[in-house]
């Protein structure tokens, strides 16, 4: 389907310059939010899904968990004024 927006041209070529730094045109990023608003961004989707698996484990305290005492611990030893 062809879609005609009217938006000004200073927009556009603002647009048109920092989706070039990364390698996206104006009809990409269009139809990409369209999707997004649609409820239909595969793209969105699969991209945290990658993300996900490649951080899987960075956070891994091996079952060690915080307590209110170790959260505040430096703080109590800092001088009070």
């Amino acid at each position: 389907m062809n879609l005609t927006l009217s938006i000004d041209e200073q927009t556009v070529k603002r647009a048109r310059e920092k989706l070039q730094a990364v390698g996206k045109s104006i009809n990409d990023e269009i139809r990409e939010h369209l999707r997004h608003v649609a409820g239909e961004d595969d793209a969105t989707l699969e991209r945290d899904l990658e993300f996900l698996k490649n951080t899987a484990g960075l956070g891994d305290s091996n079952g060690w968990k915080w307590s209110r005492e170790d959260a505040y611990a430096e703080r109590m030893r800092w001088p009070r004024p």
